[in-house]
Order: structure tokens, then sequence, then C-alpha cells
């Protein structure tokens, strides 16, 4: 038992960070963007949704207001929402896949995918319970769509992705240069031994078929091509 928990130690420390830090780190950002989006919504439901009025929380900057959106983040693609439930459970897969399959991950990259695997559920869940996602929180100052909690949780999570994966994750330290050459070389060396390998077993075949022609014995002389010598009869 206990040869077996150094192996799942080893296993698991070559991995950077490690499962269990990714798994744990991963799992608050997720259910933590999830919870927050569900309370904000079941607040808005209770309230904005059944009064039909806005809240002014910041008068001429945020406003929130109660709007069914039937297509994806920020109201964009109306009627397609059951597509983008499906969308959004494919991405958490595609995120589970990744954290637990990719040697090299930056910890930021792992936070951000956390973020991103709670909004997608937070928004599927309207989808498919309600037929639409509630958004509620509305910019005053711009002309931008309205949109809720989880829509934050994705967005962020995305730039915060993609700011650890350019940026900080070992992976993308690796020196494709020499990671190439060190590519080239192992492919050079084995075309090598496999040319080695044919000429060995050619020489061999070769040398087994001389010898099968030498073993009938030597030449037959002239003697034995026409019979004793005339001198014999006398």
């Amino acid at each position: 038992m206990k040869g077996a928990e150094v192996v799942d130690n080893k296993a698991e420390a070559a991995f950077q960070p490690s499962l269990s830090w990714r798994a744990c780190v991963a799992l608050i950002a997720a259910v933590t963007t999830l919870a927050l989006d569900y309370v904000t919504k079941v607040f808005v439901k209770n309230t904005l949704m059944v009064t039909g009025e806005s809240f002014s929380a910041i008068p001429g900057i945020l406003s929130f207001r109660f709007v069914a959106n039937e297509g994806a983040a920020f109201s964009l693609g109306e009627g397609m929402g059951l597509l983008f439930a499906a969308f959004a459970v494919l991405v958490v897969i595609a995120i589970l896949q990744y954290l637990s399959r990719a040697r090299q991950v930056s910890k930021l990259e792992t936070l951000g995918l956390g973020l991103v695997a709670g909004g997608a559920l937070g928004n599927a869940i309207d989808r498919l319970a309600l037929g639409y996602v509630v958004d509620f929180i509305a910019t005053d100052f711009i002309d931008f769509p309205v949109f809720n909690v989880a829509d934050i949780g994705i967005c962020v999570g995305v730039f915060l992705a993609f700011a650890g994966f350019m940026f900080l994750s070992p992976a993308a330290k690796v020196d494709a240069t020499a990671e190439l050459n060190a590519r080239d070389e192992a492919a050079a060396a084995r075309r090598a031994r496999r040319r080695a390998a044919r000429g060995s077993r050619a020489r061999g075949g070769s040398g087994g078929h001389v010898d099968s022609g030498g073993s009938g014995g030597a030449p037959a002389g002239p003697e034995d091509e026409h019979g004793p010598a005339a001198g014999g009869d006398a």
C-alpha cells in the first residue's frame, strides 16, 4: 500500500501545479461563481421581475433591471438557447479534460478556467430550467447589452486563462526551437538504426547464399570431367 501511495504521489507531482491543487482551485472558483449567479438571479426574479421596475445602483453608470435573455452571453444569439446550453456542457467537459491531462498549466490559468466553468453552468441551468437566462446588470453610460454574474465570470475567466497560458504557464516557457531540434535528432537516429538493421540483414542473406553454393565440394578438375588419363590403359 505504501509503495502504491509513493507512486501516486510521484505521478501527481509531475503535474505543475498538482492535480489536487487544480481540482480544489477550479472547483472553488466554479462553485463560487455559480452560487453568486444563482443567488442574484433568485433575488431579481423575486423583486425586479415581479415589479417590472429598474433600480439605479450608481446613477448614470450602473442600474439593475430584469431582462429575459433567450440567447447567449450579453443577449446575443437569441432563439438558440438549447444549442448554447449544449455548448456550455461541452465547454465544461473540455475544461475538465484539459485540467486533468495537461502536464503543465499556470495557477492563474486554472483559476480562470474554473470561473468559465461556473459561469457556463449558471447560464446553462437557466436555459434548461426556464428557457431563458436572467440578465439584470445594465450599464447606463454606454449602450451595452444587459448581463449577469455568470457572464462576468465567463469574461473574466477567459481573460485570466489566456493571460495565464501566454505569460505564466510552464508550457509556454519551453524553448520551441530546442524542442524541434531534439525531435529532428531523434528521428534521424531512428532512421540511421533502421538503415543499419537493413544493411545487416542484407549482408547476412548474401553470406548464406555463398555458403550454400560451396557446400557441394570443390569444382571438378579435368580428370573428373573426362575420366582417367590415357596412360592408365597401358
